[in-house]
């Protein structure tokens, strides 16, 4: 489903990134890519969501080579995979609902569906008590279940969540990561980017791990090991 061949990435002769990067994620895994700030795990989200260009090797999604595709089926392919990042990026002038039914206008939905999906996935990540509320009225972890809200209300067939429990504190990186599991058990591949030790290491499911831009280890039940 998604496919590094020998990806390197370099920003200049003094800042290698990736280095000669292969992997392959099937369709319904679960994989958290590990290791230090500045190994280059956002940089490889970055090349997938077509962000960044390697500066040698493939990147393929759904047998599409993300590089050599034309802009539109780049933005097709993008509305497959949603998106979650640490800092929410959330819409803090719009209310609960409207964070997540701009997400389908963009989208061209008519307001008839529109006004079916929103309440149907605020209540799968539990947040349908907060439907008239601001951004700023909900604590740290409603934040990021309704940026989880928005990366899944497409019904994408990826989720990408990088470093998504930085800001939290432990109970709510324990709801937040539990939900990420939930939605892999529906049947959706989930790429958790994150240094986060406690959480790999109570997955226990595949861990890819980056240092110095180099893939070092790739394990079916890993563990945080830097």
């Amino acid at each position: 489903m998604i496919r590094f061949k020998n990806v390197t990435k370099i920003y200049s002769p003094n800042t290698i990134v990736l280095q000669d990067v292969s992997f392959e994620v099937e369709k319904g895994e679960f994989v958290s890519i590990v290791g230090k700030s500045g190994a280059g795990k956002t940089t490889l989200i970055r090349l997938l969501l077509g962000f960044e260009t390697p500066t040698s090797g493939e990147v393929y999604f759904q047998d599409i080579n993300v590089n050599e595709t034309s802009a539109q089926r780049l933005q097709e392919m993008r509305r497959k995979i949603g998106s979650i990042f640490q800092d929410y990026r959330l819409f803090y002038g719009k209310t609960v609902y409207e964070n997540v039914a701009y997400i389908l206008s963009v989208e061209g939905k008519e307001n008839e569906e529109i006004d079916r999906e929103v309440p149907k996935i605020l209540d799968i990540i539990g947040l349908s008590e907060k439907i008239n509320n601001f951004p700023n009225e909900l604590s740290g972890g409603e934040q990021q279940r309704l940026a989880i809200a928005r990366a899944l209300v497409n019904y994408p067939d990826v989720i990408v969540a990088d470093e998504p429990t930085g800001n939290l504190d432990p109970y709510n990186t324990y709801e937040v990561i539990s939900l990420l599991e939930k939605i892999n058990k529906a049947g959706k591949t989930v790429i958790l980017s994150t240094h986060d030790r406690e959480i790999i290491n109570k997955l226990g499911k595949r861990v890819i791990t980056i240092e110095n831009g180099k893939v070092v280890r790739d394990e079916k039940k890993g563990r945080f090991i830097i």
